[in-house]
């Protein structure tokens, strides 16, 4: 078109390239900034105080796929728009981003690129008038028979829709008043078109060729809502379907969109929402709270941030199993069976799940007991839960409580904050989707404290069974019924766990496994998983029980069985590289030998290739310290007594029972006693009540030389090794006697003697904790003798016969009794003392 009357459009424009859509003269529509290009154009035309009206740009659809952009200028189509930036909106935090409201003007035609950077300004020809349209002399021929039928395409599809609309009567006018040869701009701006189409729209510089292209895009709207009418069902308050319109500019800033609406289903949802809440089978509490916040949410318009607040507290309400449960296997027989299929040893635990399930059997509205396992790390708590919950045929949920430091972990946040959502209770029983799972609470010993709350104070409702068949979580703030969870809490040690939590919870010890236990315990479980994990059959890897022992007791040093694994993993791995090799071989062979048969001329030599490996690999003390290395624990406790002043002791730790070396030595001094080795208060004071003993005794058992005290003009340092371990307790007393007395006397303690238990200042041995795990401790040390306290000795019936059948044990009421068992011969004493009972 001839543009000499009109306004004329700058011959340089700067190019904004966009993925978003299509711009067409006469409407307008938003373009989001995020290229360098576009934000470098954006900065320096539209943010530099100049006003938006008299900066003119081009805008350019990039037909390149956004999701593989490059930074490299695509291909610009020759074609585009030139427009108005109407409105910016952005902001420059976390990063620059804008929103651009543009209005179509004209078409232009790109005639050369003038330059790439920071952004592309191009030489461009104006292809449409700028000038306000007029309604002129009606064109005549095939153009004008074409802009009739357009417009009355136009008319009828307005008049399909509700002119009670307001939008919609001023759509009608403005079809009145708009020059016809805007309308294939404006319309198909307006109505469902791909970009596609709207692109051929905009390349469509003459007017005859665009009426064409628009009037087949206005003609398939027509029909969709004349098929849409015929197909819904109509609203009685609905005569016509009023469509989404969206509002823009007048022209040349005012556009409207005829998109298609989407189905309603607000009303539906409600409705099925409503449907939902009393189908769920609430207490009545609880759906009288619902049903409230239902009809809050009915009058509520979507905009309100309110709206979907109320509404994922009310699906959350309705997912819950508020009377969901499954039904328990109760055949005693099975559970037993499965129970010894899945663990060895573990019989207290196995027991206590078997009464549960007996009780059961009688009793149908048993409440879910809580209990809690605590034992070293790698002993199988975690699994024992899982395979209680298989037993039982319930759910399973773990909630990891280790480092938690919130309350609202457990009970959920208020819904007055934002972000708020139920605690880890609620959300478990919200995936399990029953009310009667086996919920494991791990690491229930490590549980912390911060502003936030007690999570453990949390927990005293969770586990009270008197309290929590009403738990309360603050962000469902009505009663939810805990009492048919079974709770089972794991836990290193009872010493961190609060009080008030401990009294609340069943504890069942869990000790460490014997050697036989994990010889039996590999052959069982851990082989079988790690040859599955690494791909190998029993067929070509065989660990004989010598092997195994050999790696217990030389490669690891544990109560559990996690560090046996890993043993058994890399050796796999070692094994599984020889059986690859062994296959390369086998290939490179076969391979060797079709080619011998085409060309018995050429031979190939496999000298440097080394053999498979015979199958099956069996893996023998030899072959154990090739892939595992040196042994890393050796029995050394004869070596470290070959002088007198070392005893050994037994120590209880969170990971089991571990011997304890005590070492004495003396020196010329002033007759100090020096303690290292990180002791604790309680261990310092058995130190000192040691050396109190001793010297009021030194007579009797001929420790002076000569003079009254032993100590005197001699300095004693007794150090325990392992120096960067913390120890303490009184347990260590009777072991401190005996290295002492060894040093005044100059006598050696027995080689396989280990020792433990608290004193007295009359010489009395008391009782002492953590019998089995310190037993268990010296016999995988291969010691023969324990001494341990009289009142001790019904501690003896948990550890197994055969254990009890390798050792010695010496039970002690007094000091005297001790000194008598852990030397060679006896202690000597210059006279027969009465012995002194305990009366504690």
């Amino acid at each position: 078109m001839p543009s000499n009357s009109g306004i004329q459009i700058p011959s340089r424009l700067p190019l904004l390239c966009t993925h978003d859509g299509v711009l067409l003269p006469g409407s307008t529509m938003r373009i989001s900034v995020d290229t360098a290009r576009n934000m470098q154009l954006v900065k320096s035309r539209l943010l530099k105080g100049t006003s938006l009206k008299s900066t003119i740009i081009g805008i350019i659809p990039n037909t390149r796929d956004p999701e593989h952009d490059s930074d490299e200028l695509p291909s610009l189509h020759s074609i585009g728009t030139a427009g108005l930036a109407v409105q910016v909106v952005g902001s420059n935090w976390p990063k620059p981003h804008y929103t651009l409201l543009i209005t179509g003007l004209c078409r232009f035609r790109v005639t050369q690129l003038l330059r790439e950077r920071p952004f592309p300004v191009t030489e461009v020809e104006q292809l449409d008038k700028l000038e306000q349209y007029t309604e002129g002399d009606p064109a005549d021929g095939e153009l004008g028979e074409l802009s009739q039928r357009f417009y009355q395409a136009a008319v009828q599809l307005v008049g399909m829709l509700d002119m009670s609309v307001p939008v919609v009567a001023k759509l009608r006018r403005l079809l009145d008043n708009l020059p016809k040869e805007t309308l294939p701009d404006v319309l198909a701006s307006m109505i469902r078109t791909s970009n596609k189409e709207k692109l051929q729209v905009l390349d469509a510089v003459d007017l005859e060729e665009r009426f064409k292209k628009a009037l087949p895009l206005l003609t398939r709207q027509i029909e969709g809502l004349k098929l849409l009418q015929k197909t819904r069902k109509l609203r009685p308050d609905d005569d016509k379907r009023v469509l989404a319109i969206r509002k823009g500019g007048v022209f040349p800033g005012r556009q409207f969109s005829l998109d298609e609406e989407v189905e309603d289903e607000d009303g539906d949802d409600m409705a099925l929402l409503e449907k939902k809440v009393k189908a769920a089978a609430m207490p009545e509490a609880a759906l009288r709270v619902c049903l409230k916040e239902l009809r809050r949410l009915k009058k509520m318009p979507q905009s309100m941030p309110e709206y979907a607040l109320t509404r994922n507290y009310l699906e959350m309400m309705v997912e819950l199993p508020w009377s969901k449960s499954t039904t328990d296997c109760l055949d005693i027989r099975a559970a037993r069976v499965l129970l010894d299929n899945d663990h060895y040893a573990m019989e207290k635990l196995k027991r206590r799940v078997l009464e549960y399930l007996a009780v059961r059997q009688l009793k149908s509205t048993l409440k879910g007991p809580i209990l809690c396992f605590v034992g070293p790390p790698g002993v199988g708590k975690t699994s024992v839960g899982r395979s209680i919950a298989r037993t039982l045929g319930r759910e399973f949920h773990r909630i990891a409580l280790g480092g938690v430091c919130d309350q609202s972990d457990i009970r959920g946040h208020r819904r007055t904050y934002v972000g708020s959502m139920p605690g880890r209770i609620i959300n478990g029983l919200k995936t399990v989707g029953v009310n009667n799972p086996v919920f494991l609470l791990d690491e229930v010993d490590k549980l912390g404290k911060s502003l936030q709350g007690d999570p453990a104070a949390a927990l005293l409702e969770v586990l009270d069974p008197e309290q929590n068949h009403s738990f309360t979580d603050h962000y469902l703030n009505v009663p939810f019924d805990l009492s048919q969870v079974l709770f089972i809490a794991t836990a290193n040690t009872t010493a961190t766990i609060p009080p008030a939590l401990l009294d609340r919870m069943e504890v069942l010890q869990v000790p460490g496994y014997i050697q036989e236990e994990k010889v039996e315990i590999a052959h069982r479980h851990l082989i079988p998983h790690q040859l599955e994990q690494h791909g190998l059959t029993p067929q070509q890897l065989q660990i004989p029980q010598d092997t195994t022992q050999e790696i217990i007791s030389k490669y690891t040093r544990e109560a559990g069985v996690r560090s046996l694994e890993r043993k058994i993993g890399a050796i796999c791995r070692a094994v599984a590289v020889k059986v690859a090799e062994g296959h390369k071989v086998s290939r490179e062979e076969s391979l060797t030998e079709q080619h011998a048969d085409q060309n018995t001329e050429d031979k190939v030599e496999d000298s440097g290739i080394a053999a498979p490996p015979e199958m099956p690999i069996v893996i023998d003390h030899i072959a154990l310290k090739d892939i595992l290395g040196p042994p890393l624990y050796e029995m050394e406790v004869s070596e470290r007594l070959t002088l007198p002043g070392v005893a050994i002791g037994l120590a209880w730790t969170p990971m089991g029972g571990e011997i304890m070396f005590v070492e004495a030595s003396r020196m010329e001094g002033e007759g100090q006693l020096t303690l290292t080795g990180q002791l604790g208060d309680v261990m310092k004071e058995s130190a000192h009540l040691a050396i109190s003993w001793l010297r009021s005794n030194a007579k009797t058992y001929l420790l002076s030389n000569g003079s009254a005290d032993p100590l005197e003009g001699t300095d004693i340092h007794l150090h325990f090794p392992a120096g960067a371990v913390t120890k303490d307790g009184p347990s260590a007393g009777v072991t401190i006697v005996t290295c002492l007395a060894s040093l005044l006397s100059g006598r050696l303690v027995r080689s396989d003697v280990a020792m433990t238990g608290e004193i007295t200042l009359r010489g009395l041995v008391l009782p002492v904790g953590g019998i089995k795990d310190k037993v268990l401790a010296a016999h995988r040390a291969n010691l023969k003798r324990i001494i341990i306290p009289k009142r001790n000795e019904k501690d003896l019936e948990e550890i197994p016969a055969h254990v009890r059948a390798d050792l010695d044990f010496v039970f002690a009421s007094t000091l005297d009794e001790v000194l008598n068992a852990a030397f060679d011969g006896g202690f000597p004493s210059a006279a027969s003392h009465p012995q002194v009972v305990s009366k504690l």
